[in-house]
């Protein structure tokens, strides 16, 4: 039996699902704002979002959350990245997130945890220095790019010193 390396960390995954339509303005994105979760609350942030269950894809996972908080089905999601995160001082702090955007789905969104979500908003892309609450810093990352026309690289990262993305 090989002994357990507790220096090791362990890799919390989460699917992230950005709904993205077509404004007046340019792009828009639908972003909830956060309360009572105790993570990011007073941050607007992806629509749906959430940990991948044990025995879940990421796939399954933003399909489960999106019908979960937003209460949308049958979504025409498209990868965009793959974001390993990290603040260095927890060992739950080691994240692999991976987003995808979905132009196209069943149902009007909605605020279906109102618990955790404040608000609901549909944002231009170009706006979101406009908001009076800021946009969760590793989410705010993706949607730069998106909002540049420009999908991030397959690989990302956040929180690491001067890491290289492929």
């Amino acid at each position: 039996m090989t002994p357990v390396d507790h220096a090791r960390f362990t890799v919390v995954p989460a699917a992230y699902v950005f709904l993205q339509r077509d404004g007046v303005g340019g792009p828009e994105v639908l972003l909830q704002l956060r309360q009572g979760t105790g993570y990011m609350d007073g941050h607007w942030a992806a629509a749906a979002a959430g940990h991948v269950e044990r025995g879940e894809t990421a796939v399954d996972a933003a399909h489960r959350e999106a019908a979960e908080e937003i209460g949308v089905g049958d979504l025409a999601l498209e990868f965009v990245t793959t974001m390993h995160r990290t603040r260095h001082d927890l060992p739950i702090d080691e994240r692999v997130d991976f987003f995808f955007t979905a132009r196209s789905w069943s149902g009007e969104p909605r605020i279906v945890e109102p618990a955790k979500c404040a608000d609901l908003r549909w944002v231009p892309l170009h706006r979101l220095d406009d908001l009076t609450d800021p946009v969760v810093p590793h989410e705010r990352s993706v949607l730069d790019s998106l909002a540049v026309g420009r999908a991030p690289a397959a690989y990302t990262t956040f929180g690491f010193d001067d890491a290289p993305t492929a």
